[in-house]
């Protein structure tokens, strides 16, 4: 794993914090709160395109998804700072996901034709999920912390066609998701192997934001104590 971090200060308190997922997707959201943290959701809507076609074609796959998790955190930052009154010490998560396969990097397919095409190439592969994080910590009116990371994990797949890949298709779950598969639903009958953290493979890695949370000062601990569940009970 790549790691760059940044920090403002070191050693902030955790007292009255807030944790902000800048994301709309349910995956993360549904990772997080079975890991006993409850944020906030507030969604970035950032122009994936356009940032990722701001970086060029040359650009390594890493650093595109890290590229669209700083994004994405950085849009949500300014409307929190922008809000009125006195904001608390928060923390914003974000992340993008990418399929890395034979050199090629995938978003999502959208269409059941784009989602086709790719099955027919991942069938009985092994592609790399590729997962950008940033961890921004509000304090004070202004970014106080920064941490980026991406994580990756390679998955071997097995065949998928005939009535098996058109069930799958016409369910409609492979269309808005990285790669064209999940993990956590129907696309689990598909995936023979994991080499890596399974949670980066569903869209955010929980061992790189707990790394992540270090960086900025914080710990899982504060974020369970924040969602009222100190102890981590769900």
């Amino acid at each position: 794993m790549a790691r760059r971090v940044t920090r403002a200060e070191a050693d902030l308190p955790a007292t009255a914090l807030r944790v902000v997922l800048a994301s709309g997707s349910p995956s993360r959201l549904a990772l997080l709160r079975a890991a006993g943290v409850e944020p906030d959701v507030v969604v970035s809507d950032v122009d994936e395109e356009a940032v990722a076609a701001a970086l060029g074609a040359e650009a390594a796959p890493g650093d595109v998804v890290a590229a669209l998790a700083r994004a994405k955190a950085e849009a949500v930052a300014e409307r929190l700072l922008a809000g009125p009154g006195p904001a608390p010490d928060t923390v914003i998560v974000a992340a993008d996901s990418a399929f890395l396969l034979h050199g090629e990097l995938h978003g999502k397919p959208h269409t059941p034709e784009v989602a086709w095409a790719r099955w027919q190439k991942m069938s009985g592969q092994t592609g790399t999920l590729l997962t950008g994080h940033c961890l921004l910590r509000l304090t004070d009116g202004r970014i106080a912390a920064r941490a980026y990371e991406v994580g990756r994990a390679d998955i071997r797949f097995g065949d998928l066609s005939g009535d098996e890949a058109r069930a799958y298709l016409a369910t409609g779950e492979p269309l808005e998701v990285a790669g064209a598969f999940t993990l956590e639903g129907r696309g689990s009958w598909f995936i023979e192997r994991i080499e890596g953290d399974p949670s980066t493979v569903i869209g955010l890695g929980l061992p790189v934001l707990r790394a992540l949370l270090a960086q900025v000062g914080l710990d899982v601990a504060a974020l369970w104590q924040a969602s009222g569940s100190p102890t981590g009970a769900a």
